[in-house]
């Protein structure tokens, strides 16, 4: 009888982390990464676990663009890690919002972040262990959707958080300044102490 290992999983914001943050964007032409993130990509591609991006995409929602369109961004998003020597195991999109104006996507869901339903159905999908995996994104709703699936977090302090609302899952486990500092911190077994407080 097959037994299905669980293995740990690094989850990865896509807008504002691991890429430039344009505003609903679905173009894979105006996609780049922010600076060191192709670094970051090639330590933790060392690793050998699942790279999985969660990212919010209410443009969908809101009318800004298609669904389908998304499927272009998952494929360039494939490309870019495949030139930094990485791969992408999955990329997962909540294509809702609550204030939306597309009735198909215009509802409160349970996969928006700072929800943590696209956490929980990649490791449904991907035999992850949760308890051994890391979220890391640029504010405090990726951390929250970290915290409720059971991952430790990090957050990447770059400026973009700007409301710092706190709660019990509001607390990343380690601030970083850059994503690449974040893959030195994850490659290194999580060598740092958990730090308490807010960016500097």
């Amino acid at each position: 009888m097959a037994v299905n290992v669980l293995r740990p999983a690094l989850f990865l914001d896509k807008d504002g982390t691991l890429l430039e943050d344009v505003p609903f964007n679905a173009d894979p032409a105006r996609m780049r990464f922010v600076e060191g993130a192709d670094e970051a990509l090639a330590r933790l591609a060392a690793l050998d676990v699942p790279l999985v991006v969660v990212s919010n995409q209410a443009g969908v929602a809101l009318g800004r663009f298609d669904a389908a369109r998304l499927d272009d961004v998952r494929t360039r998003l494939e490309a870019m890690f495949a030139a930094c020597g990485a791969t992408l195991a999955a990329a997962y999109f909540c294509t809702h919002h609550p204030q939306g104006t597309v009735a198909a996507h215009a509802f409160a869901c349970d996969c928006r972040k700072p929800r943590p339903g696209l956490l929980q159905r990649a490791a449904r999908e991907h035999a992850i262990d949760l308890q051994r995996s890391w979220m890391v994104g640029d504010i405090l709703d990726d951390v929250e959707a970290g915290k409720r699936a059971g991952c430790r977090s990090v957050l990447v302090c770059n400026g973009n958080e700007t409301e710092w609302r706190a709660g019990v899952f509001r607390q990343p486990d380690h601030l970083v300044r850059d994503l690449d500092e974040a893959a030195r911190l994850i490659v290194g077994a999580g060598a740092p102490r958990a730090v308490a407080g807010v960016c500097a």
